[in-house]
């Protein structure tokens, strides 16, 4: 009797459609980065300017001799300016004018941490035996990512007082503890993964098998000044 050959999987629409076009994606629900046009990226480099420099959209106008509402269609990249215009803005910024089309080279900021080489620092855990190694840093944007690797050592103690902005995920490496976030408490071992509102008190209520270790991941809003 002749043997059927095996029959691949079925593939859904997308993945076909993909493997035709060459056009792949994750499995993220973030939409896709658009491109950024020249007047855009002037207008977010001329606002970060006079931002850092302290300044009012009303004083850049006026030192540089435009209009405030000129001023606002450029940093919001809503019309392209002329030379002269941004030679204007750039001599009340104090800066060459080449600055202002800086941001518009293609850059994406990364971090990259070896292993074992991710910065120790202090934090309200420190004192009862939590190690906080930050495995990123650096990064820019309205939106700060922090990844820590935690490590409670077997003289570490319990701690629930934990409360900043943003969202936490954390995921276990190693050890067993049972975590407490506001008036819940989940057994976390090794695979497990929590993501919950840091703003409310959590931490490690009882430390089950230490040393442990674990992965988390803080992320917030960038305060603007």
């Amino acid at each position: 009797m002749k043997k059927q050959a095996d029959q691949p999987e079925p593939r859904s629409r997308a993945s076909e459609a993909a493997a035709e076009t060459g056009d792949y994606t994750t499995g993220s629900g973030a939409p896709a980065a658009s491109a950024t046009t020249l007047e855009q990226a002037l207008g977010v480099q001329v606002r970060a300017i006079r931002r850092q420099l302290d300044l009012t959209v009303s004083d850049l106008a006026g030192a540089a001799g435009i209009s405030v509402g000129m001023l606002s269609k450029i940093e919001n990249g809503q019309i392209s300016p002329s030379l002269a215009t941004l030679q204007s803005i750039s001599k009340a910024l104090n800066v060459p004018i080449t600055t202002l089309f800086s941001a518009f080279e293609e850059r994406r900021d990364f971090s990259f941490v070896r292993a074992h080489q991710g910065v120790v620092i202090e934090r309200r855990g420190t004192k009862v035996g939590h190690q906080y190694e930050l495995l990123g840093h650096g990064l820019g944007g309205d939106i700060v990512v922090e990844p820590y690797l935690i490590t409670l050592s077997k003289e570490a103690v319990p701690y629930t007082g934990f409360r900043h902005a943003g969202v936490e995920f954390i995921y276990m490496l190693t050890g067993e503890v049972i975590y407490r976030h506001a008036d819940r408490t989940y057994h976390l071992r090794r695979g497990d993964s929590l993501m919950f509102d840091s703003g409310a008190s959590h931490g490690p209520e009882e430390l089950l098998i230490t040393p442990m270790t674990y992965l988390s991941i803080i992320v917030y809003g960038r305060e603007r000044h």
